[in-house]
């Protein structure tokens, strides 16, 4: 995943754009860089793997002059992108997963195009999925053609900020699977994946961009370019995990939905007696704190995180690095933890080796008496297709328990889907006993889309039941 911003301002754009990119900073963990454009295009990228985006970028903002500028911070691919096309020089920054991307590539490569960039994996002939959608945008004869039609080629998603001499256009995933929101002061416009980004450095919000809308940002302020559509299939785990507890995604607050799918979770839970709540730090807080307020257990910390040393252990792309931040970042209490029945909620399980390895262990030798997880959304089934997370089904908690009961790998695991069946209870019972937790129960689908608040039909669920949208929907 990665986290995208972009702003024209009427003076230097460069502290605006340093500041607004880095709040965006918990949606990648890889590459860094930023893009500005006065006299001349000025592009950094840095690896911030083993540092903060602003410790790298300190020097170069102050060095880098203009008036618009983008930035981004990227779990895979070196960004920005900078091209001197037909349609004069641009940079790009994208969030986007093309499941396509060696297809597309192969097509270009036949007709004679050549890649620069390295790809994300380091290897030989691997494609930057951004250099990729640039050069398929210049394939047109004009640039939002150019956009529409990369939209229609691509199998995935791609929200980009494309900053031109014009200014910076913004084009929102023709589905919606990511956001992009418009935000206005008094002397710069500005995009942002995050809204979150939006409140300290003044912007007020003007839109939030319909899927597959299009604007320009300019010294003379938003127009669009091409309209959206209203067939909407935002991702909902921003909502539960990826997103920014401060982020509004259309009109609707992350802080608010995690609370309110806490509160859920403890609606269920009458049958069981516990000493205290927790939340899983970071993003398992708020569900923490949702599910206390309606239990009206007290909420405690048994588990702190190290934040400035350790960021999230979701979004690295090895299993190496993701298991040892997960070791690392969170530190027991064991004068909160020792006798007492406990219920932890996390946002999610996915693999289920970090909740089992480094959270649930460290309870347990703390001295729990009781473990009860509850996770605030349904079992993860399907591997995302929309965006850099999981990528395989074999490595899924849920997939590892159904193949635990049937011996192989189904293809159908619709009896897995219904949370009232006997195959849903025994692979519930499996990764139960898997984790080593007292009770295990999951957010029910329909449960955590009334948390959220908008209609199912309008939200991305593909991890958790295997529909989504397809391209003559």
């Amino acid at each position: 995943m990665s986290g995208i911003f972009g702003v024209v301002s009427s003076g230097d754009c460069n502290e605006l754009l340093m500041l607004g990119t880095d709040y965006h900073s918990h949606l990648g963990t890889e590459y860094g860089g930023i893009a500005i454009l006065g006299d001349t295009f000025q592009r950094q990228i840095h690896n911030i793997s083993q540092s903060q985006f602003k410790s790298k970028f300190f020097e170069d903002y102050n060095e880098m002059k203009g008036n618009k500028g983008i930035g981004v911070i990227s779990a895979f691919n070196e960004q920005p992108i900078y091209l001197n096309s037909k349609f004069g020089p641009f940079c790009l920054v994208t969030n986007s997963l093309v499941e396509n991307k060696k297809e597309l590539a192969q097509e270009l490569l036949d007709k004679g195009i050549s890649f620069s960039e390295f790809g994300g994996d380091k290897s030989e002939g691997a494609i930057n999925e951004t250099e990729l959608i640039a050069k398929l945008i210049t394939q047109e004869t004009e640039l939002i053609t150019g956009i529409e039609k990369m939209f229609d080629k691509i199998e995935g998603s791609c929200s980009l900020l494309l900053l031109t001499r014009n200014g910076v256009y913004a084009a929102r995933d023709r589905y919606g699977y990511s956001p992009l929101v418009v935000g206005s002061r008094d002397d710069a416009w500005a995009v942002t994946s995050e809204t979150s980004a939006f409140p300290n450095c003044e912007f007020k919000i003007e839109k939030f961009l319909d899927p597959g809308e299009i604007v320009l940002l300019n010294e003379d302020g938003m127009a669009q370019r091409r309209a959206g559509k209203k067939k909407n299939q935002i991702c909902s785990f921003l909502w539960i995990y990826t997103g920014f507890p401060a982020s509004n995604y259309e009109g609707v607050n992350t802080e608010i939905v995690r609370e309110r799918c806490g509160r859920c979770l403890a609606r269920h839970d009458n049958d069981i007696d516990v000493d205290l709540v927790s939340g899983v730090p970071d993003s398992g807080i708020a569900h923490g704190l949702g599910y206390a307020i309606e239990s009206g257990k007290p909420f405690r910390r048994p588990l702190v995180k190290y934040t400035p040393g350790y960021g999230r252990s979701y979004t690295p792309p090895d299993q190496a690095t993701r298991d040892m931040i997960a070791k690392m970042k969170l530190i027991p209490i064991k004068e909160v933890i020792e006798g007492n029945k406990i219920v932890v909620c996390e946002d999610s399980i996915v693999r289920g080796t970090q909740l089992k390895n480094f959270t649930i262990k460290k309870l347990w030798e703390a001295g729990a008496k009781e473990i009860h997880v509850r996770p605030a959304c349904p079992p993860l089934m399907f591997p995302c297709r929309f965006n850099f997370s999981t990528r395989t089904t074999h490595e899924l908690a849920a997939r590892k328990g159904i193949r635990a009961i049937e011996g192989h790998d189904p293809e159908d695991v619709s009896e897995y889907l219904d949370c009232n069946s006997e195959k849903y209870q025994q692979m519930l019972d499996w990764i139960a006993k898997d984790l080593n937790v007292t009770t295990l129960r999951y957010q029910k689908l329909k449960d955590m889309v009334k948390a959220i608040g908008l209609p199912k039909e309008n939200l991305c669920t593909y991890c958790w039941d295997g529909k989504y949208l397809k391209a003559d929907d």
